[in-house]
């Protein structure tokens, strides 16, 4: 029967058969891939309690009964149980087992239509694992959950003693220091601890700074295409927003002042242009500053990716080269460490340290110590360099894999405009939605970022942006292969 059936059919119905109160618990491990097992065993059973397949209460196997029949050690499935406890996804219960913890009734059936998804094209789901394409999340196969599971411990116990008032709104005066002596290392930005606020993210940044410049209501340059969601931002805040184009060599400054000469604010991604991942030419960046000093403007430099150059050496930040106090500099951690940490931090000129400590204290002050005094251990313990290293090599090697295979199966559909930080930029023909391509590639776990949204232009540029964090090797000609075949579908000149 083994032969004919296979062994591991046979421990799939043996299991089912032992434990017929879980019929719907599947776990695939695959051991080509660079994801531990353990964190493999905790996607899938944490999937499965989200989808509600598996309902609060019920019996999850024991350590030993799960090792078996994945053929892991029983510190493999220990680790990843754990997890889901300390996660509160289980509880264990001593000799009575490990069981599903009680679950909001909406959290495993979600109304999508009810709840709304801000920028549906750009976020397809929220808390689930990365999938393939996928833009904006670091590799998860590669990120050190030990060292950061230790680190955080750590820090939280730290923070558990630490005196019982209030913190400073700022942000911890240690992870400022750290990351002051980062930028002057890794941006070539010298600046005081005094200058650096600590925010929820970039957007807690963009907040503060648009509260603390007081520049609602008025005109703002913004890159086109651009952020979708820096776009929303301006307007939320009562500002109109003009649509500057970029070239070769990033923002064209002059096309910003025939457009809109009396803008009080830039935004700009000089670093790595956001999305097509050109740098900005140092004659633009000192043609926007002297327009900036000129008109008595402010810019904000997005530091979108430049820690994370993929080929040389990354390009000063425009704050360093600004002499007249008139650059915002903001970085944040969600593309090196995670964007579930929400920490970002903001570089402002000496002369506002005041004004952005009382917008700090009284409207957005820093977020969770335990999660700043971790970053600050990750920054001084030099894992951070460390790891962002780790981080270049593979997604230089997993860019060079991808681009390979869209070569291979390249048609007059998908064409490969450039490659772009950590994505690469295909285009499309103009009669092709690349909204509705991008929502029917996430039905094959596929989930490429239409181009269209970030454009302000009409017509739009169309395309498909192709993160390159999250990809599988073994699959991934055929996930290229399925993206153009649907590409192919959705075009009428076919």
């Amino acid at each position: 029967m083994l032969r004919a059936w296979g062994i591991e059919q046979y421990q799939d119905w043996h299991f089912r058969l032992y434990h017929p109160a879980m019929p719907d618990l599947r776990i695939e491990l695959d051991r080509g891939r660079a994801m531990p097992l353990a964190t493999q065993i905790y996607g899938a059973i944490r999937d499965a309690i989200e989808s509600g397949r598996l309902a609060s209460g019920a019996k999850l196997p024991s350590w030993q009964d799960l090792a078996s029949q994945l053929g892991v050690s029983r510190g493999t499935v220990r680790s990843a149980y754990e997890r889901l406890m300390d996660e509160q996804f289980a509880i264990g219960m001593g000799a009575a087992g490990t069981r599903v913890a009680e679950r909001p009734a909406s959290s495993s059936t979600p109304d999508r239509s009810a709840e709304g998804t801000p920028v549906p094209e750009l976020f397809h789901d929220f808390g689930t694992m990365p999938l393939t394409f996928q833009m904006g999340v670091p590799s998860q196969a590669a990120f050190p959950f030990k060292l950061w599971s230790r680190m955080l411990t750590r820090a939280s116990r730290a923070a558990a003693a630490a005196p019982v008032s209030y913190p400073d709104p700022r942000g911890e005066p240690e992870l400022r220091k750290e990351i002051a002596g980062y930028l002057a290392i890794a941006r070539g930005l010298h600046c005081k601890p005094s200058q650096i606020l600590i925010t929820s993210g970039f957007s807690g940044a963009l907040g503060v700074v648009l509260r603390t410049l007081q520049l609602e209501g008025k005109e703002a340059w913004m890159e086109d295409p651009g952020f979708p969601l820096t776009r929303t931002a301006l307007r939320f805040a009562g500002m109109s927003v003009t649509g500057v184009p970029v070239d070769a060599e990033g923002l064209d400054v002059n096309a910003g002042i025939q457009r809109a000469p009396g803008a009080a604010l830039a935004i700009t991604t000089p670093g790595q242009h956001a999305p097509l991942g050109m740098t900005m030419s140092l004659a633009r960046r000192l043609a926007l500053l002297e327009w900036a000093g000129r008109n008595d403007a402010w810019i904000i430099e997005d530091d979108y990716l430049s820690e994370l150059q993929l080929q040389g050496r990354a390009a000063p930040a425009l704050a360093s080269l600004d002499h007249q106090g008139r650059v915002l500099h903001i970085g944040s951690f969600s593309k090196t460490i995670s964007p579930a940490l929400r920490l970002g931090f903001v570089v402002f000129p000496s002369p506002l340290a005041s004004k952005f400590a009382d917008v700090a204290a009284s409207l957005a002050p820093a977020p969770s110590a335990t999660v700043q005094r971790a970053v600050t251990a990750f920054l001084r313990e030099g894992h951070y360099l460390r790891h962002l290293r780790r981080m270049k090599r593979l997604y230089h090697a997993q860019r060079e894999s991808l681009l390979r295979c869209l070569r291979d199966v390249a048609s007059d559909t998908v064409t490969v405009q450039a490659s772009a930080g950590l994505a690469i930029v295909t285009s499309l023909p103009r009669a092709v939605s690349d909204v509705d391509v991008a929502l029917r590639a996430l039905l094959f776990g596929l989930a490429p970022t239409p181009l269209s949204p970030w454009s302000i232009q009409s017509p739009p540029l169309r395309g498909l942006l192709l993160g390159v964090t999250n990809l599988d090797e073994r699959r991934l000609a055929a996930d290229c292969r399925r993206l153009v075949e649907l590409a192919e579908q959705a075009d009428p000149g076919r």
